[in-house]
């Protein structure tokens, strides 16, 4: 599951892959760009924002790509076995002399003006591994709305950008509260360590190939709660719960301690 700490590795991948290299081989598989070619063109850098990706091309041209739930970007060889999935599934392919980039399930792929962006990530709050984090800035759009659940506030990119639902989950059991708790009803001492708390966790994982929030590197000990329905808490041993949170758009799978997290659940 893309999160902000993946698309950084995502996006360094990418990069090492394709910027200074001119574009041999371009296929935008959308309907919208299908008559698109990019050959010849540099691609001057490939930069993350939040859980979006940013693939920049001399000339001016931005080519913004969004992972969502499923989404990839895989780097292969020249005649190495393409891996990421069926051929149908594939949107994007960026390749030159050295290496090629294929995008896998991409569910946004559009091309940009450079200097047009802002349309496309303009609306996100700082992010957590970007050179405009701004924890008061974040901490100010999260208490914005105090009536709001904290975990859809976590997730809400305009906030701060980078949580998806596992950091949603492992923030809120290491601030002992529960995802529903309402953001106004945290206590201020509480309120106060989630962007220092949300950026270290980010950060501990940006270089990982294994996620982990707590330390440790067995399986199934990497994470507190999420993915662990009906185990063992590793703090006080009470089975871990599993409900669902969503803002009426959509429902996503939430975990928590009902020992170790304070507040309402469903």
């Amino acid at each position: 599951m893309p999160e902000g700490d993946t698309v950084h590795q995502a996006a360094r991948r990418l990069h090492t892959a394709l910027a200074g290299h001119t574009v041999t081989r371009s296929d935008l598989r959308v309907p919208k760009l299908a008559t698109v070619d990019l050959t010849g063109r540099t691609v001057l850098d490939v930069t993350p924002r939040g859980k979006h990706l940013l693939t920049r091309f001399e000339g001016g041209l931005t080519l913004h790509s969004h992972l969502r739930m499923d989404g990839s970007w895989r780097v292969y060889a020249p005649g190495e076995r393409w891996s990421g999935g069926p051929g149908h599934q594939i949107r994007a392919i960026l390749g030159n002399a050295e290496r090629t980039a294929v995008g896998y399930r991409l569910p946004v792929l559009e091309l940009l003006r450079t200097a047009d962006e802002d349309k496309a990530v303009g609306h996100l709050g700082p992010d957590l591994l970007g050179p405009d984090w701004d924890p008061e800035r974040a901490l100010g759009n999260l208490l914005a709305a105090p009536d709001r659940a904290l975990g859809e506030a976590l997730l809400d990119q305009r906030n701060l950008a980078g949580i998806g639902n596992v950091y949603k989950s492992e923030l809120c059991f290491l601030l002992n509260v529960t995802p529903w708790l309402p953001v106004g009803d945290l206590p201020p001492e509480t309120a106060d360590r989630i962007p220092a708390l949300a950026k270290k966790l980010l950060e501990a994982n940006r270089d990982r190939s294994a996620r982990t929030t707590t330390g440790r590197d067995r399986p199934g000990q990497r994470l507190y709660v999420y993915g662990r329905r009906a185990r063992p808490c590793l703090r006080c041993g009470t089975p871990i719960r599993l409900g669902e949170q969503g803002d009426g758009s959509r429902s996503r799978p939430t975990y928590w301690c009902p020992t170790c997290q304070q507040g309402p659940t469903p």
